[in-house]
């Protein structure tokens, strides 16, 4: 039996998959724009975007969630093109940050319900 090989994750906080319905409103070069989330960790989130970006541009970034503001400073550190960008956080405040768990808790409970409720 062939083994396939195991790469260690450079990822430091879990990612969790976001149902349809999560989005943010983000500025990035100075142009506004509203955006699905794919999937967010307490590091960063992946949006969806047919625009390009550079790496290491910065963005202003305000979710869209029942769970209360969140907003945060994050810088684009992945790039696939026609598809979206990956932000890391560079700053949230503490009030926010609990409110980013909350959201992440929701989120992890939906997927423990079912696999596919999204």
């Amino acid at each position: 039996m062939l083994q396939q090989p195991v790469f260690p994750s450079r990822r430091l906080n879990s990612r969790v998959e976001t149902p349809e319905g999560v989005w943010v409103y983000w500025r990035r070069n100075g142009i506004d724009e509203t955006s699905r989330v794919r999937d967010v960790s307490l590091g960063g989130l992946f949006v969806e975007t047919a625009k390009s970006g550079a790496a290491d541009s910065t963005a202003k970034v305000d979710f869209l969630v029942q769970e209360g503001q969140i907003r945060t400073d994050a810088v684009v550190r992945h790039v696939e093109p026609g598809r979206g960008l990956g932000l890391k956080f560079t700053a949230v405040s503490d009030g926010d940050r609990r409110h980013l768990a909350a959201l992440m808790n929701r989120f992890r409970s939906l997927s423990r319900k079912a696999p596919n409720a999204f």
